[in-house]
């Protein structure tokens, strides 16, 4: 399977907001209905989410990243999901890369959180070279402590 990243468009929410929902991420910080979806609208309508589509332009995955997001000056990777029957397969790293490959033509850094009930996306992200800056208690959610990343060109 030929995985393609593009500019998202609001064509692809449905399958965004499926991918999201059905996420840890989804469970602990969109549970309430409907908020996924209103989320993702603001993601689209900025133009700040791109999606993983395979050679039959089925969307398998998406990454959001907010330009400027991080003190004013630099990306931050905002959301990243893969829908639940395409994860394991590589399409997260897929995205990761992608997001790198546009953001580093103009900053030398990105960031990104990781919450603590993930420590395999945090052990991922830690072997594609992103270095932990420290740890935010409570930042989104009561009881859940985010982890602050960051990867730098240089």
């Amino acid at each position: 399977m030929e995985i393609t990243v593009i500019k998202g468009s609001i064509n692809y929410i449905d399958d965004c907001e499926d991918a999201l929902v059905n996420s840890e991420l989804g469970k602990r910080y969109f549970s309430e209905k409907g908020s996924a979806r209103k989320s993702l609208e603001e993601g689209f309508n900025e133009n700040d989410i791109y999606v993983a589509i395979d050679n039959n332009n089925n969307c398998k995955g998406f990454v959001w990243v907010i330009l400027n997001g991080i003190f004013h000056s630099f990306p931050y990777i905002h959301i990243i999901a893969v829908n639940s029957e395409s994860r394991g397969q590589g399409i997260g790293k897929i995205l990761l890369k992608f997001i790198e490959d546009v953001y580093y033509k103009k900053y030398s850094k990105l960031f990104l959180v990781v919450a603590d009930f993930n420590p395999d996306a945090k052990r991922l992200y830690k072997d594609i070279g992103y270095s932990i800056i420290g740890d935010i208690p409570n930042l989104y959610r009561k009881g859940i402590t985010e982890c602050l990343m960051m990867k730098s060109k240089e």
